[in-house]
Protein backbone atom coordinates (compact mmCIF):
# COMPACT_ATOMS: atom_id res chain seq x y z
CA UNK A 1 0.00 0.00 0.00
CA UNK A 2 1.47 3.03 -1.13
CA UNK A 3 -0.57 5.57 1.46
CA UNK A 4 -1.05 5.14 5.42
CA UNK A 5 -4.50 6.68 5.03
CA UNK A 6 -6.69 8.33 1.17
CA UNK A 7 -9.00 10.61 2.16
CA UNK A 8 -12.20 11.04 0.02
CA UNK A 9 -13.22 14.52 -0.01
CA UNK A 10 -10.90 18.09 0.41
CA UNK A 11 -13.81 19.88 1.94
CA UNK A 12 -13.06 21.67 5.50
CA UNK A 13 -13.05 17.67 7.19
CA UNK A 14 -11.41 16.34 4.96
CA UNK A 15 -8.64 19.27 4.76
CA UNK A 16 -8.00 19.01 8.61
CA UNK A 17 -7.52 15.45 8.93
CA UNK A 18 -5.07 15.72 6.17
CA UNK A 19 -3.04 18.59 7.03
CA UNK A 20 -2.87 16.94 10.68
CA UNK A 21 -2.28 13.41 9.56
CA UNK A 22 0.77 15.30 7.53
CA UNK A 23 1.99 16.79 10.37
CA UNK A 24 2.51 13.41 12.37
CA UNK A 25 4.09 12.08 9.48
CA UNK A 26 1.69 9.94 7.54
CA UNK A 27 1.82 9.50 4.01
CA UNK A 28 -1.64 10.90 2.75
CA UNK A 29 -3.71 10.83 -0.49
CA UNK A 30 -6.87 13.33 -1.12
CA UNK A 31 -9.08 12.50 -4.01
CA UNK A 32 -12.06 14.97 -4.70
CA UNK A 33 -15.01 14.31 -7.23
CA UNK A 34 -15.16 17.77 -8.31
CA UNK A 35 -12.61 19.68 -10.22
CA UNK A 36 -11.92 22.10 -7.12
CA UNK A 37 -10.63 21.66 -3.83
CA UNK A 38 -12.57 22.95 -0.90
CA UNK A 39 -16.12 21.35 -1.31
CA UNK A 40 -19.14 23.19 -0.02
CA UNK A 41 -16.40 26.44 1.49
CA UNK A 42 -15.05 27.00 -2.38
CA UNK A 43 -15.01 30.38 -2.97
CA UNK A 44 -13.98 31.41 -6.39
CA UNK A 45 -12.13 34.83 -7.72
CA UNK A 46 -14.24 36.88 -9.97
CA UNK A 47 -11.79 40.12 -10.97
CA UNK A 48 -11.04 40.41 -6.81
CA UNK A 49 -14.25 39.31 -5.30
CA UNK A 50 -14.39 36.06 -3.60
CA UNK A 51 -17.39 34.30 -4.78
CA UNK A 52 -19.00 31.76 -2.02
CA UNK A 53 -19.91 29.46 -4.77
CA UNK A 54 -22.18 27.18 -2.80
CA UNK A 55 -23.65 29.48 -0.61
CA UNK A 56 -22.15 31.82 2.37
CA UNK A 57 -20.53 31.12 4.56
CA UNK A 58 -19.70 32.64 7.42
CA UNK A 59 -16.87 31.26 10.43
CA UNK A 60 -18.28 32.19 14.22
CA UNK A 61 -16.92 30.13 16.79
CA UNK A 62 -16.54 30.68 20.76
CA UNK A 63 -13.69 28.06 20.64
CA UNK A 64 -10.51 30.40 20.99
CA UNK A 65 -8.24 27.28 19.98
CA UNK A 66 -10.26 26.73 16.65
CA UNK A 67 -10.27 30.19 16.15
CA UNK A 68 -6.50 30.73 16.67
CA UNK A 69 -6.17 27.30 14.59
CA UNK A 70 -7.85 28.64 11.18
CA UNK A 71 -5.62 32.13 11.67
CA UNK A 72 -2.73 30.11 11.73
CA UNK A 73 -3.29 29.45 7.66
CA UNK A 74 -4.73 32.58 7.06
CA UNK A 75 -5.64 35.98 8.26
CA UNK A 76 -9.72 36.32 8.85
CA UNK A 77 -11.18 39.83 8.50
CA UNK A 78 -13.62 41.24 10.76
CA UNK A 79 -16.75 40.29 8.95
CA UNK A 80 -20.03 40.67 11.29
CA UNK A 81 -22.82 38.71 9.87
CA UNK A 82 -25.84 41.55 9.89
CA UNK A 83 -28.55 40.41 7.26
CA UNK A 84 -31.49 41.96 6.20
CA UNK A 85 -34.83 40.58 5.46
CA UNK A 86 -37.24 41.95 2.68
CA UNK A 87 -40.82 41.69 3.01
CA UNK A 88 -43.33 43.70 0.49
CA UNK A 89 -40.58 45.98 0.19
CA UNK A 90 -39.98 46.62 3.35
CA UNK A 91 -36.63 46.21 5.20
CA UNK A 92 -36.60 44.51 8.60
CA UNK A 93 -33.31 44.04 10.56
CA UNK A 94 -32.17 40.22 11.65
CA UNK A 95 -31.85 38.62 13.81
CA UNK A 96 -35.24 39.81 15.37
CA UNK A 97 -34.04 42.41 17.79
CA UNK A 98 -35.20 46.38 19.14
CA UNK A 99 -34.40 47.38 15.82
CA UNK A 100 -36.85 44.65 13.99
CA UNK A 101 -39.46 45.68 16.47
CA UNK A 102 -39.63 49.10 16.12
CA UNK A 103 -39.96 48.45 12.59
CA UNK A 104 -42.86 46.68 12.93
CA UNK A 105 -44.52 48.21 15.75
CA UNK A 106 -43.07 51.74 16.74
CA UNK A 107 -41.67 50.25 19.92
CA UNK A 108 -38.71 51.99 21.44
CA UNK A 109 -38.34 50.01 24.71
CA UNK A 110 -37.15 46.31 25.18
CA UNK A 111 -40.62 46.03 27.89
CA UNK A 112 -42.95 47.79 25.14
CA UNK A 113 -41.50 45.10 22.41
CA UNK A 114 -42.24 42.43 25.19
CA UNK A 115 -45.82 43.40 26.18
CA UNK A 116 -46.21 42.92 22.16
CA UNK A 117 -44.95 39.66 21.98
CA UNK A 118 -46.41 38.03 25.32
CA UNK A 119 -49.77 39.42 23.58
CA UNK A 120 -49.40 37.41 20.29
CA UNK A 121 -48.11 34.50 22.46
CA UNK A 122 -51.40 33.77 23.93
CA UNK A 123 -52.84 31.79 20.86
CA UNK A 124 -50.72 29.08 21.71
CA UNK A 125 -52.05 27.39 24.69
CA UNK A 126 -50.88 24.34 25.10
CA UNK A 127 -46.89 23.05 24.34
CA UNK A 128 -46.08 23.92 20.77
CA UNK A 129 -46.20 20.96 17.85
CA UNK A 130 -44.78 22.00 15.08
CA UNK A 131 -42.38 24.89 14.11
CA UNK A 132 -45.65 27.39 13.08
CA UNK A 133 -46.78 26.76 17.17
CA UNK A 134 -43.03 27.37 18.25
CA UNK A 135 -42.56 30.42 16.12
CA UNK A 136 -45.58 32.31 17.08
CA UNK A 137 -44.78 30.61 20.90
CA UNK A 138 -41.11 33.01 20.68
CA UNK A 139 -42.20 35.79 18.76
CA UNK A 140 -45.91 36.05 18.14
CA UNK A 141 -48.04 36.06 14.79
CA UNK A 142 -46.70 39.50 13.22
CA UNK A 143 -42.99 38.64 13.18
CA UNK A 144 -44.20 34.76 12.19
CA UNK A 145 -46.18 35.83 9.19
CA UNK A 146 -44.04 38.00 7.92
CA UNK A 147 -40.23 37.19 8.58
CA UNK A 148 -40.59 33.60 9.19
CA UNK A 149 -43.36 31.53 7.17
CA UNK A 150 -42.71 32.22 3.62
CA UNK A 151 -38.79 32.03 4.07
CA UNK A 152 -39.12 28.69 6.00
CA UNK A 153 -41.85 27.15 3.76
CA UNK A 154 -39.50 27.98 0.89
CA UNK A 155 -36.31 26.48 2.10
CA UNK A 156 -38.51 23.59 3.21
CA UNK A 157 -40.56 22.71 0.70
CA UNK A 158 -43.02 21.93 3.37
CA UNK A 159 -46.12 23.95 5.20
CA UNK A 160 -44.65 25.46 8.76
CA UNK A 161 -47.25 23.52 9.96
CA UNK A 162 -46.02 20.20 8.62
CA UNK A 163 -42.43 20.87 10.26
CA UNK A 164 -40.85 20.01 13.37
CA UNK A 165 -40.82 22.35 16.17
CA UNK A 166 -37.01 21.85 16.98
CA UNK A 167 -35.96 23.40 13.52
CA UNK A 168 -36.08 27.15 15.29
CA UNK A 169 -35.03 26.27 19.02
CA UNK A 170 -32.29 28.33 18.37
CA UNK A 171 -33.69 30.92 16.88
CA UNK A 172 -32.05 34.24 18.42
CA UNK A 173 -34.48 37.03 19.83
CA UNK A 174 -32.53 40.07 21.39
CA UNK A 175 -34.25 43.00 23.37
CA UNK A 176 -31.52 45.36 22.31
CA UNK A 177 -30.49 47.03 18.87
CA UNK A 178 -28.22 44.53 18.25
CA UNK A 179 -27.80 43.49 14.82
CA UNK A 180 -25.29 41.12 14.99
CA UNK A 181 -26.55 37.70 13.82
CA UNK A 182 -24.21 35.67 15.91
CA UNK A 183 -23.48 35.91 19.58
CA UNK A 184 -20.05 33.83 19.31
CA UNK A 185 -17.07 35.94 19.93
CA UNK A 186 -15.20 35.05 17.24
CA UNK A 187 -16.60 35.58 13.50
CA UNK A 188 -15.06 36.32 10.57
CA UNK A 189 -14.17 35.49 6.95
CA UNK A 190 -10.58 34.21 5.35
CA UNK A 191 -8.89 37.41 3.53
CA UNK A 192 -8.54 36.05 -0.06
CA UNK A 193 -11.19 33.56 0.13
CA UNK A 194 -11.70 30.27 1.96
CA UNK A 195 -10.02 28.42 -1.15
CA UNK A 196 -7.08 29.65 0.36
CA UNK A 197 -7.22 28.07 3.47
CA UNK A 198 -8.03 25.16 2.12
CA UNK A 199 -4.69 25.30 0.12
CA UNK A 200 -2.74 26.11 2.79
CA UNK A 201 -4.38 23.25 4.64
CA UNK A 202 -3.19 20.64 1.79
CA UNK A 203 0.06 22.28 0.98
CA UNK A 204 2.42 19.55 0.54
CA UNK A 205 0.09 16.75 0.42
CA UNK A 206 -0.78 14.61 -2.60
CA UNK A 207 -4.07 15.52 -3.91
CA UNK A 208 -5.90 14.37 -7.49
CA UNK A 209 -9.07 16.11 -8.35
CA UNK A 210 -12.07 14.98 -10.75
CA UNK A 211 -11.81 11.30 -9.23
CA UNK A 212 -15.01 9.50 -8.00
CA UNK A 213 -14.28 7.13 -5.04
CA UNK A 214 -17.18 5.43 -5.26
CA UNK A 215 -16.41 4.59 -9.04
CA UNK A 216 -13.12 3.09 -8.48
CA UNK A 217 -13.67 1.98 -4.80
CA UNK A 218 -11.78 -1.43 -5.26
CA UNK A 219 -8.47 -0.16 -7.01
CA UNK A 220 -8.89 2.94 -4.33
CA UNK A 221 -8.80 1.34 -1.51
CA UNK A 222 -6.00 -0.60 -2.05
CA UNK A 223 -3.85 2.23 -2.01
CA UNK A 224 -4.26 2.80 1.58
CA UNK A 225 -4.12 1.37 4.93
CA UNK A 226 -7.08 3.43 6.41
CA UNK A 227 -9.62 5.83 4.63
CA UNK A 228 -11.44 8.94 6.02
CA UNK A 229 -14.77 9.33 4.17
CA UNK A 230 -16.42 12.39 4.05
CA UNK A 231 -18.63 11.97 1.37
CA UNK A 232 -22.82 10.47 2.15
CA UNK A 233 -22.91 7.39 4.09
CA UNK A 234 -26.26 5.74 2.49
CA UNK A 235 -24.48 6.24 -1.08
CA UNK A 236 -20.94 4.66 -0.27
CA UNK A 237 -23.24 1.47 1.22
CA UNK A 238 -24.83 1.58 -2.00
CA UNK A 239 -28.55 2.65 -0.11
CA UNK A 240 -28.83 -0.81 0.82
CA UNK A 241 -31.66 0.78 3.21
CA UNK A 242 -32.66 3.45 1.26
CA UNK A 243 -31.83 6.96 0.52
CA UNK A 244 -31.35 9.78 3.22
CA UNK A 245 -32.97 12.46 2.42
CA UNK A 246 -31.91 16.12 1.87
CA UNK A 247 -32.73 19.64 0.76
CA UNK A 248 -30.68 21.38 -2.11
CA UNK A 249 -30.23 24.68 -3.29
CA UNK A 250 -29.79 26.07 -7.34
CA UNK A 251 -27.52 29.07 -7.27
CA UNK A 252 -28.12 31.57 -10.05
CA UNK A 253 -25.28 34.21 -10.27
CA UNK A 254 -24.89 37.34 -11.95
CA UNK A 255 -21.61 39.76 -12.82
CA UNK A 256 -23.14 43.28 -12.74
CA UNK A 257 -21.09 46.62 -14.00
CA UNK A 258 -22.23 48.82 -10.49
CA UNK A 259 -19.69 48.79 -7.64
CA UNK A 260 -22.60 47.80 -4.82
CA UNK A 261 -25.76 46.51 -5.53
CA UNK A 262 -27.93 46.11 -2.24
CA UNK A 263 -25.35 47.88 0.22
CA UNK A 264 -25.37 44.18 2.11
CA UNK A 265 -23.95 40.83 1.98
CA UNK A 266 -27.01 38.92 2.50
CA UNK A 267 -31.05 39.58 2.27
CA UNK A 268 -33.56 37.49 2.62
CA UNK A 269 -36.64 37.87 1.03
CA UNK A 270 -39.65 35.92 3.01
CA UNK A 271 -42.74 36.25 0.76
CA UNK A 272 -43.51 32.58 -0.47
CA UNK A 273 -44.41 34.11 -3.77
CA UNK A 274 -40.69 35.04 -4.22
CA UNK A 275 -38.96 32.09 -5.46
CA UNK A 276 -35.75 32.35 -3.82
CA UNK A 277 -34.76 32.74 -0.44
CA UNK A 278 -32.44 35.03 -0.56
CA UNK A 279 -29.55 37.67 -2.58
CA UNK A 280 -26.03 37.10 -1.51
CA UNK A 281 -23.91 39.83 -2.82
CA UNK A 282 -20.20 38.55 -2.20
CA UNK A 283 -17.48 41.82 -1.73
CA UNK A 284 -19.16 42.51 1.07
CA UNK A 285 -17.99 39.52 2.70
CA UNK A 286 -14.42 40.46 2.08
CA UNK A 287 -15.19 43.90 0.78
CA UNK A 288 -12.95 45.29 -2.15
CA UNK A 289 -13.19 47.84 -4.25
CA UNK A 290 -13.87 47.09 -8.05
CA UNK A 291 -16.20 48.43 -10.99
CA UNK A 292 -18.13 45.28 -10.99
CA UNK A 293 -19.95 43.08 -8.35
CA UNK A 294 -21.59 39.64 -8.13
CA UNK A 295 -24.78 38.53 -7.01
CA UNK A 296 -26.41 35.26 -6.31
CA UNK A 297 -29.83 34.15 -5.75
CA UNK A 298 -30.72 30.81 -3.93
CA UNK A 299 -32.95 28.55 -4.66
CA UNK A 300 -34.16 25.72 -2.59
CA UNK A 301 -35.71 22.70 -4.03
CA UNK A 302 -36.38 19.24 -3.38
CA UNK A 303 -33.56 16.83 -3.73
CA UNK A 304 -33.35 13.57 -5.68
CA UNK A 305 -30.45 11.09 -6.08
CA UNK A 306 -27.42 13.04 -8.13
CA UNK A 307 -28.79 16.25 -6.55
CA UNK A 308 -26.38 18.05 -4.69
CA UNK A 309 -27.00 17.04 -0.79
CA UNK A 310 -26.90 20.80 1.40
CA UNK A 311 -29.03 19.94 4.29
CA UNK A 312 -29.94 16.68 6.21
CA UNK A 313 -33.69 16.04 7.06
CA UNK A 314 -33.00 15.35 10.04
CA UNK A 315 -36.62 14.01 11.14
CA UNK A 316 -37.56 10.69 12.76
CA UNK A 317 -37.58 8.72 9.40
CA UNK A 318 -34.72 9.52 8.58
CA UNK A 319 -32.60 9.39 11.87
CA UNK A 320 -33.68 5.88 12.00
CA UNK A 321 -32.54 5.14 8.63
CA UNK A 322 -28.96 6.94 9.21
CA UNK A 323 -29.12 4.82 12.67
CA UNK A 324 -28.65 1.76 10.11
CA UNK A 325 -25.96 3.25 8.24
CA UNK A 326 -23.93 3.95 11.29
CA UNK A 327 -24.37 0.78 12.64
CA UNK A 328 -23.14 -1.06 9.66
CA UNK A 329 -20.43 1.54 9.27
CA UNK A 330 -18.51 0.45 12.49
CA UNK A 331 -17.95 -3.09 10.74
CA UNK A 332 -15.51 -1.38 8.33
CA UNK A 333 -12.49 -1.15 10.83
CA UNK A 334 -10.46 0.97 8.18
CA UNK A 335 -13.02 3.24 6.90
CA UNK A 336 -13.92 6.12 9.12
CA UNK A 337 -17.18 8.25 8.62
CA UNK A 338 -16.97 12.06 9.37
CA UNK A 339 -18.24 15.59 8.22
CA UNK A 340 -21.83 17.27 7.30
CA UNK A 341 -22.26 14.14 4.88
CA UNK A 342 -20.64 11.35 6.62
CA UNK A 343 -22.55 11.99 9.99
CA UNK A 344 -25.62 13.24 8.27
CA UNK A 345 -25.54 16.31 10.46
CA UNK A 346 -25.59 19.85 9.17
CA UNK A 347 -22.26 21.25 11.14
CA UNK A 348 -21.01 24.80 11.50
CA UNK A 349 -17.56 25.24 10.24
CA UNK A 350 -16.19 25.60 13.76
CA UNK A 351 -17.60 22.31 14.74
CA UNK A 352 -16.54 20.62 11.92
CA UNK A 353 -12.75 21.41 12.46
CA UNK A 354 -13.46 19.88 16.27
CA UNK A 355 -14.81 16.92 14.86
CA UNK A 356 -11.95 16.48 12.33
CA UNK A 357 -9.87 17.07 15.20
CA UNK A 358 -10.87 14.43 17.21
CA UNK A 359 -10.97 12.05 15.09
CA UNK A 360 -7.55 12.55 14.32
CA UNK A 361 -6.64 12.55 17.86
CA UNK A 362 -8.24 8.91 18.30
CA UNK A 363 -6.88 7.48 14.95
Amino acid sequence: MEYDFLIVGSGLFGSVCAHELNKKGKKVLVVDKRGHLGGNIYTENNDGIQVHKYGAHIFHTNDKYIWDYVNSFVEFNRFTNSPLANYEGKLFNLPFNMNTFYQLWGTKTPQEALDVINQQRKEIVAGPQNLEEQAISLVGRDIYEKLIKGYTEKQWGRACSELPAFIINRLPVRFTYDNNYFSDRYQGIPIGGYTKLIECMLDGIEVRLNVDFLKDKELLTKLAKEIIYTGPIDEFFDYQFGALEYRTLRFESETLPVENYQGNAVINFTERQIPYTRIIEHKHFDFVSTKHTVITKEYPSEWKLGDEPYYPVNDNKNMELFKQYRTLAKTKANVHFGGRLGEYKYLDMHLVIKSALNMVSEL
